[in-house]
């Protein structure tokens, strides 16, 4: 981990700004999703990107099915595993 030097307070609603140094040199522009999760004690915030709910890995070929992203390649093997290929 990268120390910045940089001390962000919450706001009354738990709010923070993140640089623009930082979010420019990570490629996160304006309105970009961020991923929010703990590792241990710590927060992380990840660039959001994407991934096949069935196979955690993330793809160009994306499919929204009830709210889940699912790869093309996932649906092909469902198809197989059921019988319609």
């Amino acid at each position: 981990m990268k120390d910045t030097g940089i001390v962000r307070r919450l706001d009354r609603l738990g709010r923070i700004t993140l640089p623009i140094e930082l979010r420019r040199s990570l490629g996160i522009a304006d309105r970009d999703s961020i991923q929010i999760y703990s590792e241990g004690n710590q927060i992380v915030l990840k660039k959001y990107a994407a991934c096949d709910v069935f196979t955690g890995e993330q793809a160009d070929d994306l499919v929204e099915y009830e709210g889940l992203m699912v790869s093309k390649k996932s649906i092909k093997k469902l198809s197989k595993l059921a019988g319609l290929i």
